[in-house]
């Protein structure tokens, strides 16, 4: 009798349910850490002097540690089980959250945040696994809906908890929030996750892979964020985009070479599944893109504190827990290719909405568009979590869930980062041709200058500073419009790409019918 058999026969059907909170406590812990650090940024930037381009690193250090560890997936479920390794992923979380909280400088705070990303990467795609492996095919969309709960509306959540904890503490305390959570999975995976079920040796492990992996992304994502620092054709960021290169050709050239790859780069013969793979990348880009960009413009753009930004994201948090399961059974009985073209349609709308956001959008309509982009994205997430997997063989299942991951955290990482450098382009873009305005043949500059100059003047001020102060706060209004400007731009971006996404999710559902067709005549 295999571990999982043992556990069904001492907990009976009751089993589904208990392994399923466990994946969801589980993920939660992790999860909660990928975006909840984005409304402390602005703080950070000050406690230690860093600029957004170093700054941006918590996030995508994060993410780009969390993408090269679900390719562990396979390897780890068949040499640790998986008690096994949920267990070592979350202590290596705890231990991560907790160097977090202490860290003296931003280097250990990035190292932190890597740490954290890496158990992160683990314990999502095991996760699916495991519901995968208890319940049967046709409840597996149920199954997804309530893991994809975890997925979804901790990184919603995650602000406004963190908000709360920086009003009433500091920035450090953000760190430690998931630990709890960590050490609840860490007592339920030790009770209803079954261990390893191979008997035999352990199987070898790709290291030369993961190697080749861990060389590729921290290039390609260091060379995207120094690019607008250095300069896009200087010698050190044309080097780093060769050294991405060569490591993501030697990666694709191992793997198919290999007798135990890290990513079995079979999965992707499904047409199926690498539809649903690129989908899956837009979809993480949009979803930690924007949850790293809203809350940085309400604190910089409207002045809202880190827990008014938190509470912004939190009605599309609560949306996303009454659709999650609505949207989970309509996986099992709709084509998985209309519900994802319903809600790639729905997040690329709120995002065109957003990119009309200026200083003077209230706080509700800012929310309401909130909750429409994770209405979409409640849509999403079960039906291309299941019907990706449901295409691929059996014994294909881990490599297929670490593979859909992947995907859609390597979005992530390139969402973030490339539309932090979008933001700074633009911001710059914008201020220039704002700037080239403000001529002395403008009236309303004029006007400004010269009303700013009379108020400094009443204040005290003496009269060889009252120009000087006015022309300052002018050059603060240009810089602030053209912020603006550059946030409404990164919406309108992420708009364009999710309405882009719908041709793969035409090739998904058309590979899927030619499947079911081949099925009916066999």
């Amino acid at each position: 009798m295999s571990s999982t058999e043992a556990l069904f026969a001492r907990y009976g059907p009751s089993y589904r349910w208990m392994a399923t909170g466990t994946a969801l406590v589980a993920s939660i812990a992790v999860i909660l850490s990928a975006t909840i650090v984005n409304v402390a940024i602005p703080d950070v930037m000050g406690a230690f002097g860093i600029d957004q381009t170093k700054a941006q690193w918590l996030s995508t250090g994060f993410l780009a540690a969390m993408t090269a560890t679900m390719l562990l997936t396979d390897w780890a479920a068949r040499a640790l089980g998986q008690r096994g390794t949920i267990t070592a992923a979350l202590l290596a979380f705890t231990a991560g959250s907790l160097l977090g909280g202490i860290a003296p400088n931003e280097d250990v705070l990035i190292a932190a945040r890597v740490i954290q990303g890496a158990a992160a990467g683990v314990v999502q795609p095991m996760a699916m696994v495991t519901m995968f492996q208890v319940f049967p095919p046709e409840r597996r969309g149920a199954a997804m809906g309530i893991y994809g709960i975890g997925v979804v509306l901790a990184p919603a959540l995650g602000p406004w908890v963190g908000g709360l904890l920086m009003d009433s503490f500091n920035w450090r305390y953000v760190f430690y929030l998931g630990v709890p959570f960590a050490a609840l999975g860490l007592a339920l995976a030790n009770m209803f996750l079954p261990t390893r079920a191979d008997t035999g040796p352990r199987p070898r492990f790709d290291w030369i892979g993961l190697g080749l992996m861990s060389v590729f992304l921290p290039a390609l994502l260091t060379a995207f964020s120094s690019g607008q620092r250095a300069g896009w054709e200087s010698d050190t960021v044309l080097g780093e985009f060769a050294v991405a290169a060569v490591a993501l050709t030697g990666f694709l050239w191992w793997e198919r070479h290999t007798a135990k790859p890290l990513l079995d780069l079979r999965v992707f013969s499904q047409g199926a599944f690498s539809a649903a793979a690129l989908v899956s990348f837009v979809l993480g880009a949009g979803l930690f893109g924007t949850t790293y960009l809203l809350p940085i413009f309400v604190q910089t753009i409207q002045g809202m504190t880190p827990t008014q930004a938190g509470l912004l994201l939190m009605p599309g948090g609560f949306a996303l827990a009454l659709l999650f399961p609505i949207a989970g059974r309509l996986s099992d009985h709709l084509a998985p290719g209309i519900l994802i073209a319903t809600g790639l349609v729905v997040f690329a709308y709120s995002s065109y909405l957003t990119s009309y956001a200026d200083v003077h959008t209230g706080f509700w309509l800012l929310a309401w568009w909130v909750v429409l982009s994770r209405v979409g994205l409640g849509l999403v997430f079960p039906a291309l979590n299941a019907g990706s997997l449901r295409v691929l063989a059996p014994e294909f299942l881990a490599q297929g869930s670490g593979a859909i991951n992947f995907t859609r955290q390597l979005g992530g990482a390139f969402g973030v980062n490339l539309l932090a450098v979008a933001l700074e382009r633009r911001t710059m873009f914008h201020a220039d041709a704002l700037a080239a305005t403000q001529t002395p043949d403008n009236a309303a500059t004029l006007a400004l200058l010269a009303q700013v100059a009379g108020l400094t003047k009443s204040a005290g001020l003496p009269d060889f500073q009252q120009l000087p102060a006015a022309a300052w706060f002018l050059g603060q209004s240009v810089y602030l419009q053209a912020s603006t400007l550059a946030y409404r731009d990164g919406f309108l971006i992420t708009a364009i790409v999710f309405a882009a996404a719908l041709v793969p999710t035409w090739f998904l559902e058309r590979y899927r019918r030619r499947m079911q067709r081949g099925e009916a005549r066999n």
